[in-house]
């Protein structure tokens, strides 16, 4: 696999953010492949030259450190608890992956993962992450546009939602051998969402490939809604006309909606999303819970799509 035209980290985020970082990618302009995307991948890509945007600044919050974002996670394809799909991962195969394409597109048919990357434009964007649990990361991503993928499958005029499935298969992923979801895991979004600039597909995080337990080889990230909507594993991808059915809202439709946009003024049944907890911040007077953003912060790009909505009633 060979990955070009990639935006570089401080053309995505604040300049304070991107020289602090620990591990950034230094300004060269050819790195190997095995610093992103695994040494079983092609030789090399190349970073583009890009104009800085500064559209998705962080400001003045530090990102999680990979150690914790990577081990801290959940994934119930594998374990229940947090700790244990680092652990119990190692299982996934992520390579080679496909795609299946269907529904109201022109361009259906099974993919290679390969194939569709390489057609693609690679940036690294650090995002928010609030789960519906009440913790949050801030994490960079590596991926492409979910937008520039649509287009490249052609949706018809029929096409209102995009729907998104898990891997399912209990050798790869025991923890199926739970019924703790109806598994696949299922997940879905209106089309003006999935063709808004935030929404991405991510193939990386922190520099490298995606690890197993965060979703490899291919996963969502929308990171104005909660986690759960943030579907991992991918391996098939529908257009309907219909909206879907996602997994957390057919098991529970009263804690968990299908639109799942973060918002502080809407508690979960069971416990408040006024706050959260950073995650590797610490537990001390100095690192107290933090305020959350609605929309998680990302309201200037996302709030005009609910305009008109009750958003207690369609959370």
């Amino acid at each position: 696999m060979k990955f070009k035209n990639i935006i570089k980290e401080n053309e995505v985020t604040d300049e304070s953010l991107y020289k602090s970082r620990r591990n950034f990618i230094k300004s060269a302009s050819i790195l190997t492949a095995s610093t992103l995307i695994g040494s079983t991948t092609a030789n090399s890509f190349e970073i583009g030259k890009h104009e800085s945007t500064n559209k998705y600044n962080i400001k003045n919050e530090a990102i999680t450190a990979k150690k914790y974002a990577s081990s801290y996670n959940n994934f119930y394809e594998f374990a229940t608890s947090k700790d244990a799909p680092a652990e119990l991962a190692h299982t996934l195969k992520p390579e080679p992956w496909q795609v299946e394409i269907t529904g109201h597109c022109k361009n259906t048919g099974v993919l290679d993962l390969d194939d569709i990357v390489k057609k693609q434009t690679l940036e690294e964007r650090i995002y928010r992450f609030r789960c519906v649990e009440a913790w949050s990361m801030v994490i960079p991503w590596l991926g492409f546009r979910l937008s520039d993928l649509i287009k490249q499958l052609e949706p018809t005029s029929k096409a209102k939602y995009i729907y998104f499935e898990t891997l399912k298969d209990t050798e790869q992923m025991p923890g199926q051998y739970r019924q703790t979801i109806p598994w696949p895991y299922r997940e879905g979004l209106r089309m003006d969402e999935a063709m808004n600039e935030l929404s991405f597909m991510a193939v990386g995080m922190y520099g490298e490939k995606l690890p197993n337990q965060n979703g490899a080889p291919l996963r969502l990230v929308v990171p104005w809604k909660y986690g759960f909507k943030n579907i991992k594993s991918i391996v098939k991808i529908s257009f309907l006309e219909k909206q879907p059915v996602n997994s957390w809202n057919q098991i529970a439709d009263d804690e968990y909606g299908f639109y799942a946009n973060v918002n502080p003024e809407v508690d979960h049944p069971r416990w408040s999303q006024a706050s959260e907890r950073r995650i590797g911040a610490g537990f001390s007077l100095f690192n107290p819970r933090i305020d959350t953003l609605k929309f998680n912060g990302y309201g200037d790009y996302v709030s005009d799509m609910y305009k008109g909505m009750d958003l207690r009633k369609y959370f």
